[in-house]
């Protein structure tokens, strides 16, 4: 006891937190969904911070390109070839050896799921895409669990804090299909950025871990680091024809499997965007960064890790080169946003 103490006596100091609210976080469980530059920060300051279980899971394998703001990494875990979830967890572990760590390598769908969250009080947004975005948001409403939203690319973050039965959910403000396809892998992203709307989400995770609710933001914070704005959206009114927080409906649970299928004998994984694709537009997201080929019909894109995009106008994307679903969703994230 006395040496718990002494690692949060800092903390503890804190009158909104106290003696009474460590042992808060101490009997709490979180999930960490994506374990990149997002997550990193977040598992980073919840294990320091005493939760008492950390949940992380991530599909992918640390690169030399995510250790300019990933920051549980190093250059061994990308000479080693380990997967994220696996990396951060030993970090994390030899950080504090007195919370639980619990770390998964797999992909997060409507199927994974439920298992993910079993036991959990709060899950916090570290992915790059808001299709698993939609996922996890429908998921914890429908299940009654806080959903702390996060992203950031260029020098722009997000970040709100979604509760069922008390706040509007992530679709009242971001429709399915709004998102403009850029990612840190097409417009890049600065590692400050990363930082601060992880701490931004982490904030309101501690304060609703330790009960102090009045003291909730109760807005969507937007902001350009680099511009210098800074924006708060209220999260007091719902949209009443929403599908997941008003209609209970639950979109992404019904139809988020139905979109990718792997072609038999082709080492081709289909992926069906429910948006059409303008391949004028596709061309220049993605030259900067990729060797391209584009006639009136596609746009063929070779991704320096070896596999290849065909993407065409009615919204079909080809990731050719691969037959592991998980591998070709982690390359259409990377580069189409999800």
């Amino acid at each position: 006891m006395e040496e718990s103490l002494e690692r949060y006596s800092r903390q503890i100091r804190f009158s909104p937190i106290g003696e009474k609210g460590q042992k808060d976080l101490a009997s709490k469980s979180v999930l960490i969904v994506g374990v990149g530059a997002l997550g990193t920060v977040l598992a980073n300051h919840l294990v320091r911070a005493g939760v008492g279980l950390v949940r992380i899971v991530d599909r992918d394998y640390v690169e030399m390109s995510n250790l300019q703001r990933q920051m549980l990494f190093d250059e061994q875990d990308v000479e080693d070839s380990l997967p994220k979830a696996v990396a951060a967890e030993r970090k994390l572990k030899a950080i504090n050896s007195s919370v639980t760590i619990e770390a998964f390598v797999t992909d997060v769908t409507v199927a994974t799921l439920p298992e993910l969250l079993k036991g959990i009080d709060l899950v916090l947004d570290g992915t790059d895409n808001f299709r698993t975005r939609f996922l996890l948001n429908d998921m914890c409403f429908k299940q009654g669990i806080p959903f702390a939203y996060g992203g950031a690319v260029s020098a722009r973050g997000m970040s709100a804090m979604f509760i069922p039965n008390q706040t509007p959910c992530l679709r009242c403000f971001i429709s399915h299909g709004e998102g403009n396809g850029q990612t840190c892998d097409t417009i890049g992203v600065i590692s400050p950025v990363v930082d601060i709307v992880a701490s931004y989400q982490v904030i309101e995770v501690l304060k609703y871990l330790v009960g102090d609710h009045q003291a909730l933001r109760g807005t969507l914070k937007s902001f350009d680091v680099w511009r210098n704005h800074q924006f708060d959206l209220k999260m007091d009114t719902p949209k009443s024809d929403c599908p997941t927080c008003q209609k209970k409906e639950y979109p992404a649970l019904m139809d988020e499997e139905d979109h990718i299928t792997t072609l038999c004998g082709r080492e081709t994984v289909q992926i069906q965007r429910k948006e059409k694709i303008d391949l004028k537009v596709w061309s220049n997201r993605l030259g900067g960064i990729a060797e391209i080929q584009v006639t009136p019909f596609l746009l063929r894109v070779q991704l320096k890790e070896g596999e290849r995009l065909v993407l065409f106008p009615d919204g079909r994307v080809l990731v050719q080169g691969t037959e592991d679903l998980t591998r070709a969703k982690s390359l259409y994230s990377k580069y189409m946003g999800g």
